[in-house]
């Protein structure tokens, strides 16, 4: 039966190969504004009423359909998926009945998904377009933990087919734990059903995929994991996460590593995997992962790329390789990487130095309607992003969606690539630059740093460095600058910025995204350019200060005297001067981006206390701002770059009243203020796409 649509306002959309052309002001006193709409446009896929398409996967058919797997256990076949002429597409669907799939791959004639407990193929024998034949091509076990997801496959060159199993939580919900066998683990599995272990070291490996016929996966923050990032793997690596070596001396693993070389090496006193975090030695630095990666050695791999932490995402997902030819823009063999929760995408410049990958995380595309999850091109080049909210959350404000990316055949001017050289870096663009502004080393920044190795959720960034840049040389064609700089380090993150003032040749274009964050893993060999040591100008020193500084911190910062006290906005002291607390609240959170109570009653004048305890899987704050001025004050948190986490996504700001701090999962924080005057507030936490859904009301009488 055809799919119905009603109340659809349906706008054609354009196929691959035609857009609209922006058009800017040449010679203009100010650069024109240029968006990321104008080179590369959102097309909305129409859905029909009734049909909850949480995409959990995404698998392109010979014949130009799309498959499409949800979260819900369904593969839906969407014909017509490029809106030919204007016409709706036509929704079918081929299986049912399954459970959360999240992954898809298509070959030989059949679909190939994985659902939480099983690798599935779905045959239709009788060719009515409908799955006839649920075979299990191999099963795993499960606990029945909410968290252990399932993703995949990915079939490689050979036919085998990758898929990465989630840890999963017990006791203490944030520790990931591999509570069955092969959980946190990558297992290849040929086509007959034979399963072997591949490699382990997983918290969260919702993405993967082939680039250059490699295997890559992506992580995400928690646990032992300081932040998001893209990694190649081979057998017997491991990547990060303790977890999965339970199974490590299994006679079928290939991972040499094993659970008592991490602990002993992060903290002697972490000697037992089940020990808590308050046994650390307080008196023994950190480590970061390279340097205990470094010392282990035995298959411990590092990230080719991290992707920074509430700058450039919160949730990474799918990867895809953009096609070695111009279908797609000027960025053939790059990779684009989702993050599910800022409803992003971001574009990664890769390369191998001394035999390892490395390379740069850009900004690309954003403002998708729901958290970007899963990515495949369509048949006419464009890119399908498929999308999902529930229980996750995400800036997009839909539960669900399916949207198409088309190249409007106009060319950004942005930062094409970043490599490393012996000496610093050499930044490659779209279009030339002008030369003069290109030339002056004072218009770029570059600032090391990396993250905390640690069984704690996440990290903030740590050993922040800028570099002081000697020269900025520009090439005769005017489309590379090569940066001469101090200070790099090997396995450090640098991020590198450039001013405002380097704009294209004409004048026309300012940069559409001015950072990038280059993971350093070598340094390239090779002849360093003869140029002097130069002093920055006053203006660069003080900017690198404040970046590795950040502004002051809202937790110092004075709330509004109420009453004739006035107190920090984050107050985490009873006052010396109250002899009495008139309220004392309690609140916390629950899974689905959701505190545990929406609202919240206040006496004007009262002294209170308030305990806020994260019984979730994440951070979260606490913030109270004036009413209406929740999304505002969220959009400034995250827009705090490299200090975001330590700022704790809390811009200094006049809206704020009072906030509890990032409060990392089992976790709480007392703050004491005294209540405003009476009417609504609300309360808010500030994380990247957490503060559109995650608030609550205060009512002061």
């Amino acid at each position: 039966m055809k799919a119905i649509f009603k109340n659809i306002l349906f706008t054609a959309a354009v196929t691959a190969g035609v857009g609209c052309t922006a058009t800017f002001a040449q010679n203009s006193p100010e650069k024109a504004v240029h968006t990321e709409k104008d080179y590369y446009r959102i097309v909305t896929l129409p859905v029909p009423e009734g049909v909850e398409l949480e995409v959990g996967g995404l698998a392109l058919m010979p014949n130009g359909d799309m498959g499409v797997s949800t979260r819900r256990g369904d593969v839906w076949i969407i014909q017509n998926p490029y809106q030919l002429n204007g016409s709706l597409p036509f929704y079918k669907k081929f299986a049912t009945g399954m459970h959360e799939v999240l992954g898809l791959a298509y070959k030989d004639g059949a679909f190939y998904c994985v659902q939480r407990g099983e690798l599935t193929k779905l045959i239709d024998k009788n060719g009515d377009g409908k799955a006839d034949v649920y075979e299990i091509v191999y099963s795993w076990p499960v606990s029945g933990n909410y968290h252990e997801y399932s993703y995949g496959p990915v079939i490689m060159p050979n036919g085998n087919m990758m898929v990465n199993l989630n840890v999963g939580f017990d006791d203490e919900w944030w520790r990931g734990k591999s509570l069955v066998k092969w959980r946190a683990w990558c297992l290849e599995i040929q086509p007959d059903g034979t399963m072997n272990p591949y490699a382990t070291g997983f918290r969260s490996p919702a993405g993967q995929g082939l680039i250059d016929g490699k295997y890559f996966y992506a992580e995400n923050q928690g646990d032992w994991v300081g932040s998001g990032y893209i990694m190649q793997l081979d057998r017997g690596d491991f990547a990060m996460h303790p977890a999965g070596l339970r199974w490590a001396t299994d006679p079928a693993s290939p991972v040499k590593v094993r659970t008592e070389d991490i602990y002993s090496r992060v903290n002697p006193r972490f000697n037992d995997p089940e020990g808590k975090i308050e046994d650390r030695d307080p008196k023994r630095p950190f480590k970061t992962l390279w340097e205990v990666a470094s010392d282990i050695k035995k298959g411990y791999k590092t990230p080719a790329v991290w992707v920074p932490h509430g700058t450039l995402g919160n949730s990474t997902s799918s990867m895809i390789q953009i096609p070695n030819n111009d279908s797609f823009g000027p960025f053939a063999g790059q990779v684009l990487v989702g993050d599910q929760a800022q409803s992003r995408i971001n574009r990664i410049f890769l390369e191998q130095v001394k035999g390892q990958y490395q390379g740069a995380a850009i900004p690309f595309r954003e403002g998708f309607e729901s958290g970007v999850l899963r990515l495949a091109w369509g048949a006419d080049n464009s890119l399908f992003v498929g999308q999902t909210s529930r229980g996750w959350g995400s800036t997009g404000q839909k539960i669900f969606g399916l949207e198409r990316l088309v190249w409007a055949k106009t060319t950004p001017f942005e930062m094409k690539a970043v490599r490393a050289m012996p000496d610093g870096f050499e930044i490659e663009f779209t279009k030339p630059v002008d030369k003069k502004a290109a030339a002056d080393p004072d218009n770029y920044t570059i600032t090391g740093f990396t993250y905390k190795y640690h069984p704690v959720y996440g990290s903030a960034t740590i050993r922040e460095k800028v570099s002081n840049i000697n020269a900025a040389i520009v090439s005769e064609d005017g489309l590379k600058v090569r940066l001469v700089a101090d200070s790099l380090r090997e396995k450090y993150i640098h991020e590198i910025k450039v001013d405002k003032a380097v704009v294209s040749a004409d004048s026309s274009f300012s940069l559409l995204h001015p950072v990038a964050y280059y993971t350093l893993n070598n340094i390239p060999d090779g002849e360093k350019l003869n140029v002097p040591k130069r002093k920055p100008k006053m203006a660069h020193d003080m900017a690198g200060m404040n970046m590795q500084m950040g502004k002051a911190a809202p937790s110092t910062a004075k709330a509004a005297a109420v009453g004739g006290v006035a107190l920090k906005k984050n107050q985490t002291t009873k006052p010396a001067s109250w002899t009495t607390i008139d309220q004392t609240i309690t609140i916390g959170t629950k899974p689905g981006l959701k505190f545990d109570k929406t609202d919240l009653t206040l006496k004007a004048g009262s002294k209170v206390k308030l305990t806020f305890t994260n019984n979730d899987d994440m951070p979260h704050n606490f913030v109270v701002v004036p009413q209406g001025e929740a999304i505002a004050v969220g959009e400034l948190g995250s827009k705090l770059g490299l200090q975001a986490v330590k700022l704790n996504y809390i811009a200094n700001t006049p809206k704020i009243l009072f906030n509890a701090t990032l409060v990392g999962p089992g976790s709480s924080q007392t703050i004491y203020f005294v209540a405003p005057k009476a009417g609504k507030y609300t309360y808010v936490c500030t994380v990247p796409g957490h503060f559109y859904v995650m608030q609550g009301t205060l009512t002061v009488e």
